[in-house]
């Protein structure tokens, strides 16, 4: 990974990290105002070329998934299973990413086009779509690193945070991220039940019933439709079906959890205490996204196959803009962080994979300090009082 300034301590640690850098409220508004004019330039060029890429794009997942079903009719043929598999993968990969992730933030709710609008969309995940803009576009867009609001800061399950106290639990950080790795579709569907608040008892279940019973629906359709529908139609290729149908979802998984922990916790990225993000400004929220996100560096299907979220800092800062041009506007954002002595945190997938696995690890195990070294009754539970909503 590289960035353009480092500070001393890049955790949250200390009252204000906008004033470890040197920035008051004026130099934020500055900062605010930059970047809207970078916003501003793309939603003013936004039009039919932006509608066509996003409809080549659903098209294009449409083949893929109707060619790769197809050939697993011809799953007795090793290539034709291994092919049928492969389409079926990159289809659920682009209806994750490029298309569901998109559509969802609202990025293209300026067409009034019905197919395209994030609140009637449904992505082909166990996780409903109404869950998902709930935990996602709302709880960690709008709080995005605050330890104790964003909930994606280790999902309920990993401690990604040194302001998260440690529990003996967090010896298995490693091992519970390799499962929250494999089955990060149903990982993120019981997201919103907040089981670590049911554990505290901050929530009761009759609270969370609603949630759980409407993933549980979701994932019953999911699974019908994958491990029994679909495999069924295959006659005696059932089991071959099945298998091809897990492998898709598994790798779909593998590659989302992958492009999301790069972007969101190697080492360096920071975190933020509620205390001194409340009443922020908007270039203070601006200046949160940018040192709470990191980019992976990469060639054109790259990008499309991770929804632009290799454009990570980008993303988090226009959610709601068209992801194919993140990478237009990553040079003017690096630019701007490079003047304001702020770092811009980006290396090759590789670099920030072993990042993240590196912090994973660390934070796993028992930390020496004495502060640090508080133990909650919760092991997904955060020690920080959140501020109200």
């Amino acid at each position: 990974m590289t960035t353009t300034s480092t500070p001393d301590r890049p955790l949250a640690l200390a009252p204000r990290t906008a004033e470890r850098y040197g920035l008051d409220a004026e130099a934020l508004d500055a900062l605010g105002r930059e970047l809207d004019a970078i916003r501003d330039g793309i939603i003013a060029g936004l039009g039919a070329e932006d509608v066509a890429y996003i409809r080549r794009m659903i098209k294009l997942q449409r083949g893929l998934e109707v060619g790769g079903r197809g050939l697993l009719f011809a799953g007795f043929l090793p290539p034709a299973w291994l092919a049928g598999t492969a389409m079926l993968t990159v289809s659920k990969i682009l209806d994750n990413m490029e298309i569901g992730h998109n559509v969802m933030h609202g990025q293209y709710d300026w067409t009034r086009d019905p197919a395209l609008s994030a609140t009637g969309f449904e992505w082909d995940t166990v996780c409903p779509g109404d869950q998902w803009r709930h935990t996602h576009n709302h709880l960690h867009h709008t709080y995005t690193n605050i330890v104790g609001k964003d909930r994606d800061v280790g999902y309920g399950v990993l401690r990604m945070s040194e302001d998260q106290p440690w529990h003996p639990a967090h010896r298995a950080n490693l091992p519970a991220a390799a499962a929250l790795m494999l089955f990060f579709e149903e990982g993120v569907m019981l997201h919103d039940v907040e089981f670590d608040r049911l554990q505290s008892g901050e929530k009761t279940f009759a609270e969370a019933w609603p949630t759980l019973r409407d993933g549980l629906r979701k994932t019953a359709r999911s699974f019908g439709k994958d491990y029994l529908f679909w495999p069924l139609l295959t006659g005696p290729l059932f089991l071959s079906t099945l298998a091809g149908n897990a492998v898709a979802n598994i790798g779909r998984n593998i590659w989302a959890f992958t492009i999301i922990f790069c972007g969101h916790f190697p080492e360096g990225t920071h975190e933020f205490t509620v205390e001194e993000c409340e009443g922020e400004s908007k270039g203070h929220w601006y200046f949160r996204q940018m040192l709470g996100s990191a980019n992976i560096g990469g060639g054109r299907v790259f990008h499309v196959m991770s929804g632009n979220l290799s454009h990570q800092i980008e993303h988090h800062l226009f959610p709601d803009l068209p992801a194919r041009h993140y990478k237009a506007i990553a040079p003017q954002v690096q630019e701007i962080c490079e003047r304001y002595g702020l770092p811009y945190a980006t290396g090759s997938l590789g670099s920030q994979f072993g990042s993240v696995v590196r912090k994973i690890w660390r934070l796993g195990r028992k930390p020496v300090d004495a502060v640090a070294s508080r133990v909650t009754g919760s092991p997904a539970g955060f020690d920080v009082a959140p501020a109200a909503a």
